[in-house]
């Protein structure tokens, strides 16, 4: 099963392709998306990223929780469902 993961407080400038390239270092990567307002189209700095190997997502995830990206902190941990 694949896991979904939240990446919180990145630049507002950030691409769905630059957090893409970020997680790809740690395995392959099925989706990443920065979430954009809907009025606005600008980044409200955060966004999801879908790892298929859990393995490679918790790698992922305990390299990038607060390290430094674009001069932001990233806050990245397993998303949490919608409820």
């Amino acid at each position: 099963m694949a896991t979904n993961i939240y990446v919180g407080n990145l630049p507002f400038n950030t691409t769905n392709e630059d957090l893409e390239n970020l997680f790809a270092q740690y395995g392959d990567v099925s989706r990443a998306q920065v979430i954009s307002d809907r009025e606005t189209g600008r980044s409200r700095g955060f966004g999801f990223v879908e790892m298929e190997d859990d393995n490679a997502a918790q790698a992922a995830i305990e390299a990038t929780d607060g390290s430094d990206f674009g001069g932001r902190d990233l806050k990245v941990n397993v998303a949490r469902p919608r409820t």
